[in-house]
């Protein structure tokens, strides 16, 4: 019975998630949502209490794959962090290049709640966004770069730049130039730090 729960509410998750991200959340209805999880609404309602704990279930399910998708880009990358980084770079190229791409589903979302400040979704987004850019301080010290969160803050704000002008523009030339930017502030702390070493 449990398990059946389960999948039930997977279903309804899976939903939500392709429609929220294909065609946008307020332009998807539950009904919608009900109809392509093969259940009713009333069932819907069940395991989810409202359309926004739905919407905010949809963000922290990406937050993990997301981040984890830059942390395969990075570690695979054999060479010097700046190559790492720029490997990140290089597999948003690749992802956002895709036709079924419709841009950052934290972006989008936050886009479409910005007349609800408090929303737990756009709590959610924040979290997620907050987590990308610790990741990134956490390998720029290890790395042993001087201001590492700073540098972390600096290429992040590269890394969203990128994937929002790609929405608008759909040239990777955007992200690739991010990319040698956060590459330059990079090589910039390490140079700082090596001449504070000697």
């Amino acid at each position: 019975m449990a398990d059946a729960k389960k999948d039930t509410k997977t279903r309804i998750l899976n939903a939500a998630k392709t429609l929220f991200y294909m065609t946008g959340i307020r332009a998807t209805s539950v009904d919608a949502i009900a109809e392509k999880a093969g259940i009713t609404k009333r069932t819907l309602y069940y395991h989810f209490q409202s359309k926004d704990e739905l919407i905010t279930e949809y963000l922290r399910s990406r937050d993990q794959l997301n981040l984890q998708a830059y942390k395969k880009w990075f570690d695979d990358e054999e060479g010097e962090i700046t190559d790492k980084v720029r490997a990140v770079f290089n597999g948003v190229s690749e992802t956002t290049s895709h036709p079924k791409w419709r841009g950052c589903g934290f972006q989008r979302t936050v886009g479409e709640l910005a007349n609800k400040p408090g929303h737990p979704a756009i709590k959610t987004a924040s979290l997620h966004k907050k987590n990308v850019e610790e990741w990134f301080a956490e390998e720029f010290r290890r790395y042993g770069l001087i201001n590492s969160e700073a540098t972390a803050r600096y290429v992040f704000l590269l890394l969203e730049g990128a994937l929002s002008s790609m929405l608008v523009h759909h040239d990777p030339a955007y992200i690739h130039e991010s990319a040698n930017a956060a590459i330059l502030l990079i090589a910039q702390g390490m140079r700082v730090k090596g001449a504070t070493d000697s």
